[in-house]
């Protein structure tokens, strides 16, 4: 009878590539059919490591599945092609792999390959038939995804192939100009503003446009881009309110936030819509010290209250950021009650936190005596 295969040990042979060893071990099992932890089969490991030859032997001397899918339901034509391995997409595809094959969450080969800058997988699998306009579970297409990963030259080819490819939104309202503007894509966002007919603010479900969603990841570059081209609004307010000056101040971008108010002259106190929170609040609720330094520089009101009497202090208690409580406290800041009487120093619960009042209260008195 004979011995029982090793997964393992097979797997470390197929990514090695030593097919000799690999002929031997499975000609002295019998078989090749045992699956790997995740479900994978030999074949998604030759697929996964660009094993063209490995690939071969499996499927023409052992009879492997080609369409065999793993728990994620992966296919060897999605390894391969997330992989980027030219020679096996290709012979995957010549000997019938389906082209339009789904794993988890709704992931064509096609979209996969797309994350990679691998253009010649891409034509391969679209002169194969591979559909561009398939979306998956969160409405992305090919063309979505390719945006994101911001080659030129990959956009463009699509959009020779399928001209609506850009036609699309997510399924929260996000277009591939918004996906790119995120990612900092400047040749991709050049492509789609050149190609493509997006309207100018065009919002997700949020309220952002492709404007904000550059300025709040710091990407200035793309962000003139939009204003020069696509003649996006900088004042414009996503669905809280809040405009862009604020968003870059919750993910503390401080040359964004210069940008705004030096270069475009955004006011540095604007205020979100009916909460009236000022970037400043949105810099100390997040804890962004350096931000908070940059904002006060820019000449923000360090008193600036929301609709609701809070200053800063309060937003920076409430989140227990203990550095900017004590850079905002020792910048002059004094404690203040909000509408209900509630001060700052109440929403404490880090004794870091109360540690920056006791040193402040200290201070203070200190300050007094030696007057």
């Amino acid at each position: 009878m004979a011995a029982p295969a090793d997964p393992r040990r097979l797997c470390r042979l197929v990514q090695d590539g030593r097919l000799c060893t690999l002929r031997e071990e499975l000609q002295a099992a019998g078989h090749a059919g045992c699956a790997g932890p995740a479900g994978d089969t030999l074949l998604h490991c030759a697929a996964r490591h660009g094993r063209r030859d490995v690939l071969a032997y499996l499927v023409e001397a052992w009879d492997l599945d080609i369409e065999a899918a793993n728990r994620d339901y992966k296919r060897p034509l999605h390894e391969a092609a997330s992989m980027g391995h030219r020679n096996c997409v290709r012979y995957l595809l010549g000997r019938g792999a389906a082209v339009d094959c789904l794993k988890k969450a709704d992931w064509t080969p096609l979209m996969m390959a797309c994350t990679r800058r691998n253009l010649e997988v891409i034509r391969d699998l679209v002169e194969h038939g591979a559909n561009p306009l398939l979306k998956n579970k969160d409405g992305w297409n090919s063309f979505h995804i390719a945006s994101r990963e911001g080659d030129p030259l990959i956009l463009q080819y699509l959009l020779a192939v399928c001209p609506s490819a850009w036609r699309t939104e997510s399924k929260i309202g996000r277009t591939p100009l918004h996906t790119a503007a995120m990612h900092g894509c400047l040749e991709a966002v050049e492509v789609l503003l050149q190609r493509c007919q997006y309207e100018p603010d065009c919002r997700d479900r949020c309220g952002l446009t492709p404007f904000m969603d550059a300025v709040q990841c710091g990407h200035t570059d793309v962000a003139r881009l939009l204003l020069k081209k696509h003649k996006a609004c900088v004042s414009a307010e996503d669905s809280l309110g809040a405009q862009a000056i604020h968003r870059a101040a919750v993910t503390g971008q401080d040359e964004a936030i210069r940008f705004l108010v030096s270069e475009l002259g955004v006011d540095v106190d604007a205020r979100a819509g009916s909460t009236h929170l000022t970037a400043l609040h949105f810099a100390a609720k997040e804890g962004h010290v350096s931000t908070v330094q940059t904002l006060l520089s820019l000449g923000a009101d360090i008193n600036s209250k929301d609709e609701r009497n809070r200053s800063a202090l309060h937003l920076a208690c409430a989140g227990q950021h203990a550095a900017c409580v004590q850079f905002l406290l020792s910048s002059g800041l004094q404690d203040s009650p909000d509408v209900t009487g509630i001060l700052a120093q109440h929403l404490t619960r880090s004794p870091n936190v109360l540690q920056c009042f006791n040193h402040s209260t200290m201070a203070e008195g200190i300050s007094r005596d030696s007057q």
